[in-house]
């Protein structure tokens, strides 16, 4: 039984090392709010996020995940724009996970995802535009539960592809998690890395950073400094602290706040270049909700 989990723990870890920042190594379910205000404005970002996952053991260490993804993401536009902005107030983001992994020797494990993504403001039929996809393959070697390992830690190394990056190539990736005694943990990596001290088996406290962001297709385009725009986008450097509160070992409630440290919103042309920034002021940040993991 415990082997099984700890398999089950190394497929979800490779399927959720990426993904919007969020480090979500192990979720099977999640539920979250997140909100950044605009400074000096009452123009506001916020988004509602949906997402579940399910393994399925092909044969003794192979495994196939599938899942899905739903984001809403609001925009409260109230400041005076020279366009109307009303086609701007809310984005979907679904995506269609899909992921095996399997054994590859005694020290490392192979993984591969592929995740079909529709981005758009939805509010004609669907076209080919508002497609984009993503995927990667992974290495990991995972040692956290090597009884001869006096620090226990786990490397994972791959590329990934983002079609919403604009960059026709593959990124590395890399993520290294490390036990420092039986209260504080590091893991450093992107989109995220951080600090972690656990009081007792409910309550952990965190110092992070980490990048979040999307890009999205407008289906009704608007027209900004006399140019067609298409696109929109939004990424965020982020840095603060997060608290959990563990109900049981397996459902999780958490708050992260603090301070972005890089804000870019922009309004795009059909070649995704820049037409229109909308903020780049840095605000708050507030990103809370509920998961159920292994």
């Amino acid at each position: 039984m415990i082997k099984q989990k700890l398999r089950l723990t190394l497929v979800l870890g490779l399927f959720f090392v990426f993904h919007f920042a969020q480090a979500q190594l192990t979720d099977l379910a999640r539920l979250e709010y997140s909100l950044i205000p605009k400074s000096n404005s009452n123009d506001r970002y916020s988004r509602v996020r949906a997402l579940f996952n399910y393994p399925t053991k092909i044969k003794a260490h192979n495994y196939l995940i599938v899942g899905a993804a739903y984001n809403l993401v609001l925009l409260r536009l109230e400041d005076n724009y020279p366009f109307d902005t009303t086609g701007l107030d809310r984005i979907h983001v679904i995506d269609l996970n899909i992921g095996y992994t399997f054994k590859w020797n005694d020290k490392w494990r192979f993984g591969v995802k592929v995740n079909p993504r529709i981005a758009s403001t939805l509010t004609k039929d669907l076209t080919s535009d508002d497609y984009f996809m993503n995927g990667g393959l992974y290495f990991v070697s995972d040692r956290t539960k090597d009884l001869n390992i006096k620090r226990p830690y786990r490397l994972i190394l791959g590329l990934t592809y983002n079609a919403t990056t604009g960059l026709p190539f593959p990124l590395p990736f890399v993520s290294y998690y490390r036990e420092i005694n039986k209260n504080w943990s590091f893991n450093a990596g992107i989109p995220k890395s951080n600090l972690k001290y656990k009081f007792n088996s409910h309550n952990n406290l965190q110092a992070f950073i980490g990048l979040d962001g999307y890009m999205a297709h407008l289906q009704e385009p608007i027209v900004a400094n006399g140019q067609n725009v298409n696109y929109i986008s939004l990424s965020v450097l982020i840095g603060g602290f997060g608290y959990e509160y563990c109900f049981t070992k397996h459902l999780v409630a958490y708050m992260y706040t603090g301070y972005t440290l890089r804000l870019n919103n922009v309004l795009r042309n059909k070649n995704r270049e820049e037409v229109f920034k909308l903020d780049d002021l840095d605000a708050f940040y507030l990103r809370t909700g509920l998961k159920f993991k292994i």
